[in-house]
């Protein structure tokens, strides 16, 4: 084979690459409220997860369950508001532990989704959504924080 074709080959397979390896971590590209969602499913799924029999920690993980709920509505809004995909999301981040060790990780989840959606909002029918729904994650960690009280290491 000539060198001429070696190097056209070898180009083409590097712009076939390209594609596959942008899209191997599609979502790095995606704005802070398609990763707070992310965070805010896997902090759910962490404190609907549990093993507590303490009627009074389960009414706390409860509230928290609904505050998520509520800024995950906010933000789905807000996304779609910027035009988004909302269904283009990272796969979710799940730990695994014993109760009060999914109750800590969802907690930094909670603090996590509270700094990617905290950037400056330039479409100002979306300021609110984002708002309200910091509201509701700040709740959620209040909650959650309440819970681990209850939780004996």
């Amino acid at each position: 084979m000539t060198s001429k074709i070696r190097l056209a080959l070898l180009g083409a397979m590097a712009a076939l690459a390209l594609p596959i390896a942008a899209q191997a971590q599609w979502w790095s590209q995606h704005p802070g409220y398609l990763h707070a969602l992310s965070d805010l499913r896997s902090a759910y799924w962490l404190i609907q997860h549990r093993g507590a029999n303490d009627p009074a920690q389960a009414n706390e993980e409860n509230h928290a369950l609904g505050e998520i709920r509520a800024a995950y509505g906010e933000l789905q809004k807000a996304s779609i508001v910027d035009g988004k995909n909302i269904y283009d999301q990272p796969p979710p981040d799940f730990a695994w532990g014993d109760h009060g060790g999914r109750l800590h990780r969802a907690l930094d989840l909670l603090r996590k989704a509270h700094d990617e959606i905290g950037a400056e909002e330039d479409n100002p029918a979306a300021r609110g959504l984002r708002n309200r729904a910091t509201g509701h994650i700040d709740a959620a960690g209040r909650w959650t924080a309440a819970a681990l009280q209850f939780w004996h290491f």
